[in-house]
């Protein structure tokens, strides 16, 4: 393959298109669960089950994922990544039963997790110290994208083919992510340098920081979570408004549209207002509010499109965190840790707003149960300053 050598904004270009992949799978089982309910027999608790199991071995995989990445290099995880999330969704497409989905949502996150974790370093390494938070937005606006091009698409494709064509068509969409990044992705210069220096330099340092990175990675949960019981449970909470299937979907998917522009836009204005950590709080405690109101409101289509307006200044502050305490030498390490507690709150929180949702037989419980969750944002993030400060202590 010829040498190619490009800039870091054709490389987040790169990214972004690859990551849409992502957020493309991940939704499946949500845009697809009346069909898949009706056809597996399974009730809203196994629904988000199936959500949750997607983010579950990042429990586990997360760390030792990252240990691999400065053994075998970012590439090469990168498609080994979106290699299991290919033969995941094929698995749950073509079992065609309940033990067959569970296996293959676990199989495509095990892949997700490792494809996950490497492109976030992947924009760490190219981005530090200029542009971060706005690089960060953009590259995770690409989530948002991903979902809402799967509520516009595989509602329909489910209605009219059946669920399993729409798991083989994220099998498909993995498949054109993995080309894009074997073609196209390079690692900047420093990047082989940095792998030379041993993870364990600094022992007693590496263990401050992954204090820090851990609050990190549960902030990044939090805020996750909040935004996965938006675009799970809120067709079904419109539903419950009177609104059609169509209507509820289509209004849900306006707020993910907004958060395609507001996350990188909102990123880019929070840095270069040079206090993007203040918006953290304020607009977690506004998302919050937009939920609440969601459930009481009368508005739809101005909260759907508020709440995609919230949610986009803290992104790129928030997954720029770890990269203010983490070291080139020691990042992949420490987004291991990161992601470890990212998908252990992500692993347990869906199941948990499903359960809310059978529990007490209505949508609204499970989307009270979201703004509770960006509430808890306001904490966490206070301990990880105070953490990140004493990381940072001689």
């Amino acid at each position: 393959m010829p040498t190619i050598r490009p800039n870091r904004w054709s490389v987040l270009a790169v990214l972004f298109l690859s990551r849409t992949a992502m957020g493309f799978q991940f939704q499946s089982v949500a845009s697809s669960a009346a069909v898949l309910a009706h056809a597996l027999s399974i009730d809203y608790t196994e629904i988000g089950t199936l959500i949750g199991l997607y983010t579950l071995p990042g429990v586990v995989i997360a760390l030792p994922g990252g240990m691999l990445d400065r053994r075998l290099g970012d590439r090469q995880i990168c498609v080994a990544g979106l290699a299991l999330m290919i033969a995941g969704a094929l698995l749950f497409a073509f079992g065609a039963s309940t033990v067959a989905g569970f296996a293959g949502r676990l199989v495509s996150g095990t892949g997700a997790v490792l494809f996950n974790l490497v492109l976030t370093k992947m924009v760490a390494d190219w981005f530090a110290g200029r542009e971060i938070v706005t690089a960060m937005g953009v590259i995770l606006a690409s989530w948002p994208f991903g979902i809402a091009l799967a509520l516009v698409t595989q509602p329909p494709l489910a209605a009219h083919l059946g669920w399993q064509a729409v798991m083989a068509a994220t099998a498909a969409f993995c498949a054109v992510a993995a080309v894009l990044v074997m073609a196209f992705y390079r690692e900047p210069p420093h990047a082989a340098a940095a792998r030379q220096v041993p993870a364990s330099a600094g022992a007693t340092r590496l263990w401050r920081d992954m204090v820090p990175a851990s609050l990190a990675g549960t902030l990044w949960g939090g805020f996750n979570l909040g935004l996965v019981v938006f675009f799970s449970f809120a067709p079904g909470l419109l539903l419950e408004h009177g609104l059609t299937p169509a209507r509820a979907s289509a209004l849900v998917s306006l707020g993910l549209w907004v958060s395609m522009a507001s996350v990188p836009l909102g990123s880019w204005l929070a840095e270069r207002s040079g206090y993007p950590q203040a918006g953290i709080v304020g607009f977690s405690m506004a998302s919050a509010i937009v939920l609440v109101l969601l459930v009481y409101g009368s508005a739809p289509a101005a909260l759907c499109a508020l709440m995609g307006l919230t949610i986009g200044p803290p992104a790129g502050a928030i997954m720029a965190l770890p990269a203010a305490v983490l070291p080139p030498h020691r990042r992949a390490f420490g987004l291991g840790i990161f992601y470890t507690t990212y998908y252990g709150v992500m692993a347990v929180g869906p199941a948990m707003a499903g359960w809310c949702r059978d529990h007490w037989q209505t949508a609204a419980a499970a989307i009270l149960f979201g703004a509770i969750a960006y509430l808890a944002i306001v904490p966490l993030f206070l301990l990880f300053k105070i953490s990140a400060a004493s990381a940072r202590a001689p």
